[in-house]
């Protein structure tokens, strides 16, 4: 008979404040220290899971059940960890994360959506929030209820290499670009009160607001360094997008590995608890970053329990610990024991865990639905993604003469010449966080490659030719129309991506250089962030940033031959040289290229 005792807990009639004081009066220290931990895929199991009461698991960049996985094979995967979380004692599932940062992009066949630079450009944060109803459907479809997305840092310096996951230098438009959140989780109740997470269901997830605080305002766009500003400045350029979104409702906050003046954000207890907790009464729970607390000390994990008791005091509430969970779960156990840290901040941690938990159904519905997989890569998914490749392109040039426009280009013309290495290759316009952490070159995945887009665009008797390296000799020799040259920077992300030059890697220079140098042509940059291109404007008839506008590339050709006009504008500023930066919107010393909000306008055209 006792199993069949009522339990307060597992009864959705009941509050949520209810269900959680009833099941945290339920549970051990062990079973507490357990929800405050989170595993990579690699070393989870069934096992592990009942173990160790794991309360969440992740997929780092790149870390996936099989190569090309079909969402049945992640679902399975992700069903076997949360059988394993059910089976214990009190039942509570597990919460698994992944990083769909543009669409659900570790899944092989997803919809990849243009990088957040690209959609900053748009100004369009209706088209934004339908891209987060998007990606959730999508990654609901492998069977995931929690995403570490939007990140909402706002890249004061292009040569940081997480610049392009950031929407703008200007906190406004990262604010308004914060609408990604309801389109994850579902519209907040108007009666919901603020800083209390909000998912909706079955069809959402719980995001993630990411990185706090202060990780795209690093000396030299170095990542993970320091943030060198005063208090002001931090709450006025790097916290106001975090206002919104614990408005819409978040239901979870990830901490940065930068510092601020020297304090490393993981162990910022003024601004985790104080700021975040306490001032913004934000009711969800805080995240660490991947070995976070690690990076405390330098070298990283010198002393794991001083990095423990640091984080854990600063108010972090889950710990990622991708692989040696043991070590973290016995140092925090004999910490909590030998009273180093009090079971109230353990409490905390939990409800607010727990709290997540229940908001977005979890207890109802643990395991996940095989008819979402209809969703991966979906064809209304593809046309919302080609939509937003239309709008983020933002047009630099478009001649020197107004009269003589290159753009819109004809789309009958007897012979084009397509050149560069990024027309023909989905891994180069997708970038990082791609199917692997750091991006692949090459047709990773499904999608529509530039090339394919301008052969499907062009009238049929127009001969297309591809060459990715063609010699000045031979662009002069043969009668092209004019030239498309698609080049840019290479697959990257975070520290790999930091560049203090910003140049565009070879050949693409000297293709700009053979090409334009010979015939009219458009430049089609495929880049996370402005690059140095000062030296080649003047050999280059007209200028697109297409940024990295992932697997649709139908949307370029879409405005490149008039379909569409061009609308984007920068929404970072675009240097001289690299001398200049950092260089901002407002600064005294602006002297750009092409200034913030630039992007000059063409109107569609119906005629070929």
């Amino acid at each position: 008979m006792a199993d069949a005792e009522y339990m307060k807990y597992k009864d959705p009639k009941q509050p949520i404040n209810t269900r959680i004081k009833d099941l945290m009066n339920r549970m051990t220290l062990e079973e507490k220290i357990g929800q405050m931990t989170q595993i990579d895929r690699t070393v989870a199991s069934n096992e592990v899971m009942k173990k160790y009461y794991i309360g969440s698991v992740l997929s780092g960049g790149g870390s996936v059940p099989a190569k090309q996985a079909s969402a049945e094979t992640w679902i399975n995967m992700v069903n076997d960890f949360q059988k394993g979380s059910l089976s214990t004692r009190l039942g509570i599932p597990m919460i698994y994360g992944i990083d769909a940062v543009h669409g659900h992009n570790n899944v092989y066949k997803a919809t990849i959506f243009p990088h957040n630079v690209g959609l900053g450009a748009t100004r369009d944060p209706v088209l934004v929030k339908k891209i987060g109803v998007a990606t959730a459907l999508e990654v609901r479809a492998t069977g995931i209820p929690y995403v570490f997305a939007p990140c909402i840092a706002v890249c004061r310096d292009p040569r940081w290499g997480r610049c392009y996951e950031s929407y703008s230098e200007d906190h406004k438009i990262v604010q308004a670009m914060t609408e990604l959140i309801p389109g994850l989780q579902g519209d907040i109740p108007s009666n919901s009160p603020k800083g209390v997470p909000f998912v909706a269901g079955k069809q959402k997830v719980a995001a993630c607001a990411k990185h706090f605080l202060g990780d795209g305002g690093t000396t030299e766009g170095i990542n993970e360094n320091n943030t060198v500003i005063s208090r002001h400045g931090l709450l006025s350029i790097h916290m106001p997008a975090y206002y919104n979104s614990i408005i819409q409702g978040v239901a979870t906050v990830m901490i940065s590995y930068s510092s601020w003046n020297g304090v490393k954000m993981h162990a910022n207890r003024d601004l985790i608890t104080g700021y975040l907790k306490n001032t913004m009464r934000f009711r969800g729970f805080v995240i660490s970053d991947w070995e976070g607390i690690d990076r405390i000390t330098s070298p990283p994990h010198a002393n794991y329990t001083y990095s423990i008791l640091t984080g854990i005091t600063a108010g972090i509430d889950m710990i990622m610990v991708p692989s040696n969970y043991t070590e973290f779960i016995d140092g925090l156990t004999s910490l909590v024991k030998n009273n180093f840290i009090p079971m109230s901040r353990i409490d905390d941690a939990v409800k607010r865990i727990l709290r997540v938990k229940f908001v977005m159904g979890l207890f109802e519905n643990p395991l996940a639905d095989y008819s979402m997989t209809k969703y991966l890569g979906a064809q209304e998914h593809r046309e919302l993604a080609r939509e937003a490749v239309r709008k983020s392109l933002v047009l630099l040039k478009n001649d020197e003469s107004a009269d003589n426009p290159l753009l819109p280009l004809p789309k009958k013309a007897s012979k084009i010449l397509v050149a560069g290495s990024h027309a023909d290759n989905i891994g180069n316009q997708c970038g990082g966080w791609t199917i692997e952490w750091q991006g692949l070159s090459g047709n990773i995945t499904a999608g529509t490659t530039i090339l394919t887009a301008i052969k499907n665009t062009v009238d049929p008797k127009t001969e297309v030719v591809y060459i990715e390296k063609p010699d000045a000799a031979y662009v002069k020799s043969e009668k092209f129309s004019y030239a498309i040259v698609v080049v840019g920077e290479p697959p990257y992300a975070e520290t790999f991506g930091d560049s203090l030059n910003l140049t565009i890697p070879e050949p693409g220079p000297s293709t700009i250089k053979n090409v334009c140098g010979a015939i009219r042509c458009v430049v089609v940059l495929i880049t996370g962030r402005p690059v140095m291109i000062q030296p080649y404007v003047d050999t280059i008839t007209a200028l697109v940033a297409a940024w990295l506008p992932g697997t649709e590339g139908q949307g370029v050709a879409d405005v490149l031959f008039g379909d569409y006009g061009f609308t984007g504008k920068l929404s970072h500023t675009w240097f001289k040289t690299v001398d200049q930066l950092p260089m901002n919107v407002g600064d005294k010393h602006y002297d750009p290229l092409y200034p913030f909000g630039f992007g000059l306008t063409t109107k569609p055209t119906k005629v070929t």
